[in-house]
């Protein structure tokens, strides 16, 4: 049941036969779909690796409809795959206002700034305006607002300045708006092999993962490395220009250390697949390959910041394949797929997969694109 590796030529074909280029105007109201409220997965599959795996071929022919822990079936000896190592932080702030108003305040941590600042999405946004005092869990954490940003966001300064040790003892792990009345174990919402500190949400793609699952994928000769993209704003924030190109992205921090680039130049030379776990490595592979090509390499390592927005007509340069969850309609993740098998493609199997009930987003089923 393994399929045939494709040459670069076909891989190349099927991605980009019909699909406009990177600069033709992108309508977002295209990336758009209607979704049963009751297929948004409110809990996580148990185990990890029975979720749903929707299998779709680059090179079209039928889906084909699978359980996670079969991935294997779909992958031959000499594949790589490529994960995030990426730990969600107990980035949720419940706290106070400490002026004279007072008041409830809530922050979602996004990246650090500066020594003991961080950006944030903050609550009430209104009331949270510069010079604010914020004080949490009784004072064991303070915060004061500097500034409102472009991005709808807020610099904070925190006291004491390195806050990430006291973030068990104060902070939540932040779940996506869409899950409601979930009260399972937090480390449902990390991947197994997550030991990386630093996202405000899960690379969801590598929830499905077990270890059991991970050591048989090894034995039978699939190559895995792993790299860390920070998962920041873009998670929460919907395409709101009508033409998708306007959109602007925000600034994530990623690494591609250099075993991973000799991984996929291994992996390449012998003419096997390098699959991305989760849109996420796909953005961290991209972006050290295009920093690549500035300087005339194929690729090499990365360590930076990258705001790589991957559109419809978007040439592939690292990976071959993906593994993804569902996605939500007018979403960056939503336009990545599509730039990687087509959009009427991508609307046609997701319309299958609503047929059969799959489960939708962060804690539902998976897709293969091979």
């Amino acid at each position: 049941m393994n399929p045939t590796p494709r040459s670069e030529e076909q891989s190349a074909s099927a991605t980009t036969s019909v699909e406009p280029s990177e600069t033709a105007p992108l309508p977002i109201a295209d990336f758009d779909y209607d979704l049963p409220p009751e297929l948004i997965a409110q809990a996580p599959a148990e185990p990890r690796d029975s979720a749903r795996l929707l299998v779709i071929p680059r090179a079209g022919g039928p889906l084909q409809h699978d359980t996670f822990r079969h991935l294997g079936r779909y992958l031959a000896p000499g594949d790589l795959l490529v994960l995030n190592r990426t730990r969600v932080l107990p980035a949720r702030l419940v706290g106070r206002r400490a002026d004279a108003g007072g008041g409830r305040a809530e922050l979602l941590l996004l990246r650090p700034i500066a020594e003991g600042v961080w950006e944030a999405l903050v609550r009430p946004a209104r009331r949270l305006r510069p010079g604010t005092p914020l004080v949490f869990s009784d004072g064991v954490l303070h915060a004061v607002v500097l500034e409102r940003t472009a991005h709808g966001t807020a610099h904070l300064r925190f006291s004491p300045a390195d806050i990430l040790p006291l973030l068990d003892r104060v902070g939540e792990v932040p779940l996506p708006p869409y899950i409601r009345q979930w009260h399972g174990d937090p480390n449902r919402y990390q991947t197994v092999y997550a030991d990386v500190p630093g996202s405000a949400a899960a690379p969801t793609a590598g929830l499905h993962f077990t270890p059991e699952l991970l050591a048989a994928l090894r034995a039978q000769g699939i190559a895995t490395a792993d790299i860390v993209l920070h998962v920041g704003l873009d998670t929460f924030r919907p395409v709101h220009e009508a033409d998708a190109r306007a959109h602007q992205m925000h600034r994530e921090y990623c690494s591609v250390p250099e075993e991973v680039v000799r991984a996929i130049g291994t992996a390449h030379a012998r003419g096997r697949r390098v699959i991305a776990v989760g849109t996420t490595v796909v953005r961290a592979l991209e972006s050290a390959a295009l920093a690549a090509e500035a300087h005339g390499a194929v690729l090499a390592p990365y360590s930076g910041w990258t705001d790589l927005y991957i559109t419809p007509g978007y040439r592939f340069r690292a990976i071959d394949g993906l593994i993804t969850n569902f996605h939500l309609p007018r979403s960056t993740l939503l336009l990545l797929v599509s730039a990687l098998i087509g959009r009427e493609r991508l609307l046609a199997a997701y319309a299958e997969a609503i047929a059969r009930r799959y489960r939708f987003y962060s804690f539902g089923d998976a897709t293969l694109i091979l």
